[in-house]
């Protein structure tokens, strides 16, 4: 699940991220969080100025390698026009 907010500004791009403990134990989630945050450095030079996106780990993520992972990433910033 993921959500942008553009705040217009002229700074590079900010990403949060939520794994929540549904996800699985502090392993998994920390390997999720280092995912996540690998996946959206190489999308950052296609991400829009000004935006912050917040990404939330479903517990799926934990059963998801890297590619997934990058496709969904990928999908859904394009879905909300983020890119």
């Amino acid at each position: 699940m993921t959500y942008v907010v553009s705040t217009g500004s002229d700074r590079s791009p900010r990403f949060g991220f939520i794994v929540s403990k549904q996800v699985g134990s502090a392993v998994v989630r920390n390997t999720v969080r280092r995912r996540l945050k690998a996946v959206c450095a190489q999308a950052l030079p296609d991400v829009r100025e000004g935006a912050d996106i917040v990404i939330r780990a479903l517990p799926s993520a934990a059963r998801s390698d890297f590619a997934e992972l990058r496709d969904e990433v990928e999908r859904c910033l394009r879905r909300r026009a983020a890119v």
